[in-house]
């Protein structure tokens, strides 16, 4: 229940916990950009700690190349050990971070290399993305008519300053935050939001 301020008795509402997020720099960006890489320390951040062959067969990949990649990713702090979930020889990992922030500055870097692992990044999350929608589409008839309800594929144009722009940008992620510790329900559903705001010229201009 909302704590009451002394002073005037309104309701106090608990602020939302900011998730434990990455910036990326040069350097992290360019350990990262892998297309395995992305995709084992996206598995990591939503289902959990797991081991080089659980994710090699979530993955449809070979467990040396998971266990080469998870230990390039750890040594860009991205992953760590998870001792408290292996008991046996087999080493288990967990994600470091909840998420991760891309600095656009990245994508016109002096250097190639860091350009390049730009473009290999944006394009992995893209194809991330498109998979994740395709495979909800193929698989919406499986879920119930109030699951289908709760599920959206809106597209919308306005017209914004920059500085518009990126207030919107930033009061949606303060928005999906503030669900992000809501007390577990019975039917609750892991849920992925994607968003993507860009600028676009009109045919006149």
């Amino acid at each position: 229940m909302p704590e009451k301020n002394a002073a005037s008795g309104a309701p106090q509402q608990t602020p939302a916990a900011e998730p434990n997020v990455r910036t990326l720099d040069a350097r992290s960006l360019r350990g990262l950009s892998h297309p395995l890489r992305i995709r084992l320390l996206g598995a990591l951040r939503r289902e959990g700690p797991a081991t080089a062959s659980q994710l090699a067969e979530r993955l449809g990949e070979s467990s040396g190349a998971t266990s080469y990649h998870l230990r390039q990713l750890a040594a860009h702090g991205f992953v760590e050990d998870a001792p408290e979930h292996g008991k046996g020889r087999e080493r288990w990992w967990k994600a470091s971070h909840d998420g991760t922030r891309f600095d656009e500055s990245l994508m016109f870097a002096d250097d190639p290399e860091t350009r390049g692992a730009a473009d290999v990044f944006l394009g992995e999350i893209m194809k991330i993305h498109t998979q994740e929608l395709s495979t909800w589409l193929g698989e919406a008839h499986e879920w119930t008519a109030q699951w289908r309800r709760g599920a959206d594929l809106s597209d919308f144009t306005l017209r914004l300053t920059p500085e518009q722009s990126h207030e919107l940008i930033h009061r949606m992620h303060e928005l999906i935050n503030s669900y992000r510790d809501l007390p577990p329900a019975e039917d609750s559903e892991m849920v992925r939001v994607h968003t993507h705001t860009f600028p676009r010229r009109t045919a006149s201009e």
